[in-house]
């Protein structure tokens, strides 16, 4: 089933939910209006006394009454890094030999070592397969003598939302992320 793309009260892109999960914040009245291009139909059971069937509508993008979550509008606000998403962004390439590969023969590799106190930000971090990792080891890209085919960044909330289910993401949902994208974005 399509993920609903969940916006805060003020209308940014807060989270990815269930269709359940949109349910039940229909019946706890927590969503305002529904904004996706695309409409859900389910159906519930029969209420006794009527004999009605129930049945909810729920769209491909919904805004609620939640809480806006001001750290993640914040420019400087960079999500966690997985490994998912990691390799989403580089599109399952190795940035040091330009192959690509499924997610398994992946690894994420710390351009700057952690154990020579490399951080692990998304800009700091780089897709690559397990044998250029391995050949890579505890030094950089230019003590290895390879360097970087892609400039590794951090995405912005609305990116990082994209990245994370960008194989199930439908077309309404893209466009209303993209139009949250920097200018910039490498993902455009």
């Amino acid at each position: 089933m399509i993920p609903i793309l969940q916006l805060d009260i003020a209308g940014n892109p807060s989270s990815w939910i269930t269709y359940r999960s949109a349910i039940s914040m229909e019946a706890a009245d927590r969503i305002i209006a529904n904004l996706g291009d695309e409409e859900f139909t389910f159906h519930g059971g029969y209420n006794r006394l009527s004999g009605q069937h129930s049945e909810v509508t729920i769209s491909s993008i919904i805004l609620t009454k939640e809480k806006v979550a001001g750290n993640r509008l914040a420019k400087n606000y960079s999500p966690v890094v997985t490994n998912k998403g990691l390799f989403k962004r580089d599109a399952n390439m190795c940035l040091y030999c330009g192959e690509i590969f499924s997610s398994r023969y992946l690894t994420r590799d710390h351009i700057i070592p952690k154990s020579r106190l490399g951080d692990e930000s998304w800009t700091n971090s780089a897709t690559a397969c397990k044998d250029c990792n391995s050949k890579k080891a505890n030094r950089t890209p230019e003590e290895w003598g390879h360097f970087l085919l892609a400039v590794p960044f951090a995405p912005n909330w609305a990116e990082y939302l994209y990245l994370k289910n960008s194989h199930r993401i439908i077309g309404d949902q893209q466009r209303f992320l993209k139009m949250r994208f920097p200018k910039n974005s490498q993902l455009l």
